[in-house]
């Protein structure tokens, strides 16, 4: 059966409202339970689980994950070792069932997985059916990329010689992965190693824990050999350095943010004694990504645009597009429907489907609230800049106008719901605006002249480019997503090229 994105399904509708609904409840009634570590198949309950709480009610407890310590690690990475040896011989067939069986799995569990990212990562109902959507796409197409891949790649013929070329796996991981894609990021970061035959230590974000716990719970109904997938949240500060910097380890596969990603790199590429192999680092770490827009623009389509990329999931996308690019002839009247179109958005708990939910955590709120005082200094604050932590850690839609090229806010990723808005004097200067960051993830121009949008092709530095849509929601197997510069590796998740990360090609040949 070829490769088909999961369908979105609207939730504000019967039968799958009322099925929303019931999930929430019951999702609600397992609150403040505890989950274990999962390493060689066993599960494993530590003292002083750490809390996750709903960041729209942050006295509220999610739940309390087990944390991993050194002594932990070590053992989940004697059980990757060991369980390796036979998983690397697993054909890439039977392994790609594994994924497919995982994502009937997820499609049957839907609501339910959606439920526990509404209250734990603070989605909308359509961002949760986003997310697990994206998760499934994974699933179902890096099965069949594997597939592909374990035929190997046809070289070219040589009397008197057979020649192939295969793919093997490289060996143990640490797979690190975001808390503001709970269940896709995880999900495809996570099955693209195994499916190639590697085996993992799967490291959550600690603001996404239980979430990734309801990842592992379905990983193990598959029945999965011990020691393939091991499940070791903990503390940064105790196993992050301790994992990356590894001899046994063989790669790292990370996504989130630029700082933690650089250091990450640095101390993978640290040679451990008796380490045999040069580290792989994928990382995926964020970016400044903004909208240019032109003075043959529809005004209204492309403000439409602004404020989905701004503002969807309270601009906690990587993807989020945080600055527009606007050309004086149009500036004015844009402007006028980005406030029109943000001042509409409702804020709220995303259990109630509000369209703007809260920031992630405390830690969070702080710096987004900071950098709404540091846009009155550099810019026209025209909607919004106020926020409230009393109960849950929301922040209003906030826009600024007016900013310098080389303002903090147009400089500096917030990740958060701030916009910022440039005037430039023409489309050229808008794409040396647009690319004057240290990023280059995803990047989206509107105009009408077919010379512009070829020119914005080959000239905007971006690993996503959109002609004429919002910069958010690449889809599996159709948009490769990944960037360029401090946005990381460009490694492009759900295309094509994506398993290679994973394997190393060995060439056989055979004289007659």
């Amino acid at each position: 059966m070829p490769y088909r994105n999961e369908p979105p399904i609207d939730f504000t509708t019967a039968p799958h409202k009322d099925k929303l609904l019931a999930a929430l409840e019951q999702v609600k009634a397992q609150f403040g339970k505890t989950y274990p570590l999962y390493i060689n198949g066993k599960q494993i309950q530590t003292e002083n689980p750490l809390a996750s709480v709903n960041p729209a009610k942050h006295r509220e407890v999610v739940g309390y994950v087990s944390q991993a310590n050194q002594k932990h690690i070590d053992e989940a990475i004697d059980a990757a070792k060991k369980a390796f040896e036979s998983w690397r011989h697993t054909s890439f067939e039977e392994r790609a069932m594994y994924l497919m069986k995982a994502a009937e799995i997820m499609r049957r569990r839907k609501p339910e997985l959606m439920a526990w990212q509404i209250y734990e990562s603070g989605k909308n109902w359509a961002e949760a059916d986003g997310d697990v959507n994206e998760a499934i796409d994974f699933l179902e197409y890096y099965a069949r990329q594997a597939i592909r891949l374990g035929k190997g790649v046809e070289v070219e013929p040589y009397p008197g010689e057979d020649n192939r070329m295969m793919y093997l796996p490289l060996g143990v991981g640490v797979v690190i992965p975001p808390w503001n894609f709970p269940l896709a990021i995880l999900t495809g970061t996570t099955v693209a190693a195994l499916v190639t035959g590697n085996t993992v230590l799967l490291k959550p974000s600690p603001l996404s824990s239980v979430m990734a716990a309801k990842f592992v719970e379905i990983m193990d109904e598959l029945r999965l050999p011990a020691g393939v997938l091991n499940f070791v949240p903990g503390p940064p500060e105790e196993i992050g350095d301790y994992m990356v910097g590894h001899k046994d380890v063989r790669f790292v596969s990370f996504t989130g943010s630029k700082t933690t990603g650089l250091h990450i790199d640095e101390t993978a590429h640290k040679k451990a004694e008796g380490q045999r192999w040069i580290k792989r680092v994928v990382a995926e770490m964020g970016g400044k990504d903004g909208i240019v827009v032109d003075e043959t623009s529809d005004p209204e389509e492309a403000a439409a645009a602004i404020v989905a990329s701004a503002f969807g999931f309270q601009g906690q996308k990587c993807s989020a597009g945080s600055r527009a690019i606007i050309h004086e002839a149009i500036y004015d009247k844009v402007v006028e429907h980005i406030v029109e179109k943000a001042k509409a958005l409702s804020v709220g708990a995303p259990a109630e489907n509000f369209a703007v939910g809260p920031v992630i955590d405390e830690k969070s709120f702080a710096k987004v609230t900071g950098y709404i005082e540091i846009g009155k200094k550099e810019a026209k604050l025209v909607l919004g800049g106020t926020a409230d932590d009393s109960e849950g850690y929301f922040v209003n839609p906030t826009v600024f106008i007016d900013a310098a090229p080389d303002a903090r806010i147009m400089q500096e990723e917030i990740f958060g719901p701030v916009l910022a808005v440039c005037k430039v004097k023409s489309f050229e200067e808008g794409i040396e605006v647009f690319n004057n960051t240290e990023y280059g993830l995803t990047g989206s121009v509107f105009s009408r002249l077919r010379e512009r949008l070829e020119y914005a092709r080959q000239n905007m530095d971006c690993g996503n480019l959109y002609l004429n849509r919002k910069c958010t929601g690449s889809l599996v197997g159709i948009q490769p997503f990944g960037g360029f510069n401090m946005s990381g590796t460009d490694a492009k998740a759900g295309g094509p090229d994506y398993l290679l990360n994973f394997v190393q090609p060995k060439t056989v040949t055979e004289q007659f």
